[in-house]
C-alpha cells in the first residue's frame, strides 16, 4: 500500500512541476482540451473546414452554371436508398427522373420519379477537373494579371453511373446546391480569414503605437480611428457595387470586398489594444524592461502582447463572425459577391421569396450550415477566451 501511495503522490508532483513549467500555449490548450463544449464546436468547424477545402473533390458536378443539370431544375433531394419495395441492394441507389408539365402547378414544369429506374453509386469517379491553386486575377494594368494553376485534379468522391445526383436538390437553374453550399462554406471563411488579418495587422500596429507612444502620435491615430469608425457600410458598398468595373473577374471582386471588410473592422480592436498598453506601460515589470535598456518593439513584443492575449484572441473571435455575418448580408442584398461566386450570403438571396418556403424548401439548407458555422465560432472564440485568461479558470 505504501508503494503505491508513493507512486500515486509521485506523480502528483510531476504534475505540479509540470504544470507551473508549462509555456503559455501549453496552459491554453490544456484548459482549452477541458472545456467540452468548445472542443465539440471545435471538431464541427474543423469538419466545416475541411468539407469546404475539400468541397471540389467532395461535390459531384461544378457548382457554377457550366455544371448545371438542365433536367433537374428545381429538383429535390436525392436519399441513397439501399431497399426499396422492388427489394434490396448492396449498392446504395437513387431514383431517376423525368420533367414534364403538370396541370396541377398551372403546367409548370415538374420533376417526377422514376421508382423502376435504379441508378447506383459509385465512389471515386472521374469528372470535371480542379485545381487546389488556381490563381486568376485580372486587375487593371498587366502587372496585376495573374494566372497560376497547380495541383490539378479530376477524381471526385462519388457520382452515379448515369444521369446525375443531387444530396441537397437543385436550384431554378439547375445548379447543385450540395456542391454551392460546400464551396460557399470556403469562400466564406476565406473572406473572413482575409478580412479578420487585414484587420488584426493595422488594429496591432496602430493601437501599439497609439498606447506605448502616446503624446501627439496618440492624438493624431485617434483622429484616424474615429474618422475610419464614422464611415458608414451600407453606403460605402452601395457605392463600391456602381463603380467597380464589369469587366473583372469574381476572383478579383472577392479580393476586394475582403480587403475593405478589413480596412473598416480594425477601429474596435485597435481601441481596446491601446488602452490595454497605456494601462499596462507604467507597470513595475515594464520599467524594469526599460531601465534594462530594452527598446519599445521588444517591450510590445515580449511583455506587453503576452499580457492581454486573451482580449486579442476575443476580439478575434468575434470579428471573425462578424466579418462573415456581414459578407453574408452583403451578398444578400446584391451588393457583395454575386454568381459566378458561391459564397454563404449569395446562396441565401434565393430564399427571400415566399414561393421558396411553400415549394422549394431545401433552398434553406445552406442557412442551416451558416447558423452551424457561426455558433461554432463563437463557441471556440468563447472556450479559447477561457482558456486565455488565467482569472477565467473554474475552481473546483
Amino acid at each position: 500500500m505504501g508503494f503505491f501511495f508513493n507512486k500515486n503522490k509521485k506523480s502528483d508532483q510531476q504534475l505540479k512541476e509540470a504544470y507551473f513549467t508549462a509555456s503559455q500555449v501549453e496552459l491554453i490548450r490544456s484548459r482549452f482540451k477541458s472545456n467540452k463544449t468548445a472542443m465539440v464546436a471545435g471538431w464541427i468547424l474543423t469538419i466545416l473546414i475541411l468539407m469546404g477545402f475539400f468541397s471540389e473533390f467532395l461535390s459531384p458536378y461544378q457548382p457554377t452554371m457550366a455544371g448545371r443539370d438542365k433536367k433537374y431544375e428545381n429538383g429535390p433531394p436525392q436519399i441513397p436508398k439501399f431497399w426499396d419495395e422492388n427489394g434490396f441492394s448492396f449498392r446504395p441507389f437513387i431514383y431517376g427522373t423525368k420533367r414534364e408539365r403538370s396541370i396541377k402547378t398551372n403546367f409548370r414544369w415538374v420533376v417526377t420519379v422514376d421508382r423502376e429506374d435504379r441508378r447506383y453509386l459509385r465512389f471515386f469517379v472521374d469528372g470535371w477537373e480542379y485545381s487546389y491553386i488556381d490563381l486568376e486575377w485580372d486587375l487593371p494594368g498587366e502587372f496585376f494579371d495573374v494566372d497560376v494553376q497547380a495541383l490539378t485534379f479530376s477524381t471526385h468522391l462519388f457520382g452515379v453511373d448515369k444521369g446525375g445526383i443531387h444530396l441537397f436538390g437543385t436550384d431554378k437553374s439547375g445548379k447543385d446546391i450540395y456542391s454551392r453550399t460546400l464551396l460557399a462554406i470556403f469562400t466564406s471563411l476565406k473572406c473572413g480569414v482575409l478580412g479578420v488579418f487585414i484587420a488584426f495587422v493595422l488594429a496591432l500596429i496602430i493601437g501599439g503605437i497609439s498606447g506605448c507612444y502616446g503624446g501627439w502620435i496618440d492624438s493624431f491615430l485617434q483622429m484616424v480611428t474615429d474618422a475610419i469608425r464614422t464611415v458608414p457600410q451600407v453606403p460605402l458598398f452601395m457605392a463600391l457595387a456602381a463603380f467597380l468595373p464589369q469587366e473583372w473577374s469574381a476572383e478579383a471582386v472577392f479580393f476586394v470586398i475582403a480587403t475593405i471588410l478589413g480596412f473598416i473592422g480594425w477601429p474596435t480592436l485597435a481601441r481596446r489594444i491601446r488602452t490595454h498598453v497605456l494601462s499596462e506601460r507604467s507597470q513595475d515589470y515594464i520599467l524594469a524592461a526599460q531601465l534594462c535598456g530594452a527598446s519599445s518593439g521588444h517591450i510590445i513584443r515580449r511583455h506587453l502582447l503576452p499580457s492581454f492575449t486573451s482580449y486579442i484572441i476575443i476580439d478575434l473571435m468575434i470579428t471573425f463572425p462578424y466579418m462573415v455575418r456581414l459578407e453574408t448580408a452583403l451578398s444578400f442584398i446584391g451588393l457583395g459577391l454575386i454568381d459566378p461566386v458561391s459564397s454563404l450570403g449569395s446562396l441565401m438571396q434565393n430564399v427571400s421569396k415566399a414561393d421558396v418556403l411553400l415549394n422549394y424548401q431545401w433552398y434553406f439548407i445552406p442557412v442551416l450550415f451558416f447558423i452551424t458555422f457561426i455558433l461554432a465560432v463563437v463557441f471556440v472564440g468563447d472556450g479559447l477566451r477561457d482558456a486565455a485568461d488565467p482569472n477565467m479558470i473554474k475552481k473546483k
